[in-house]
């Protein structure tokens, strides 16, 4: 039996969100390059970020491009069914202001935000982000930012997200 959709049906789940020097789409398949670089290059970054210390994500060894796709595309199929929720986390592009959900930024995937049901099954959800080592300082702002979010937008009770 596929899981079932952890938002009401008729909630417009946000396809954009914007906050200081990033900006968030649905994570997918066109994401693939540029993600797949992101996270190769800051594996250890990532096991050391709250949410992950105890993860098994990423492998220590890598993924090739065509495992990352099949990931990309469960992820997006995931989004579709209202399942879970992947957002690729790119670099705002120059003139971008925080908090505008215009622009294409440059389209370089620098972490990303997962949301989804807590796997304890208490009702609560859970949202893990990470970004690449060489943005660093990027991780509590995103962190701040989604958290934000997630309260003020999102139909959500109990949030487990670790702070930063």
């Amino acid at each position: 039996m596929p899981p079932s959709p952890f938002v009401p049906a008729d909630f417009d789940v946000p396809t954009t969100f914007s906050g200081p020097g990033f900006r968030l789409e649905p994570l997918g398949p066109e994401h693939n390059a540029s993600d797949h670089a992101a996270w190769m290059s800051s594996i250890g970054h990532i096991h050391d970020t709250p949410g992950f210390r105890a993860r098994r994500w990423p492998p220590a060894a890598g993924m090739s491009p065509e495992e990352n796709l099949a990931d990309l595309r469960r992820h997006a199929e995931e989004f579709r069914t209202r399942t879970a929720f992947a957002y690729a986390v790119l670099a705002a592009g120059e003139g971008e202001d925080e908090g505008e959900d215009e622009g294409v930024g440059d389209g370089e995937v620098i972490g990303c935000v997962y949301l989804h049901a807590s796997r304890t099954g208490d009702g609560t959800a859970q949202a893990s982000s990470w970004v690449r080592a060489d943005r660093a300082a990027l991780d509590k702002p995103l962190y701040e930012a989604v958290s934000a979010w997630l309260a003020a937008d999102w139909p959500l009770g109990t949030v487990r997200y670790e702070p930063r």
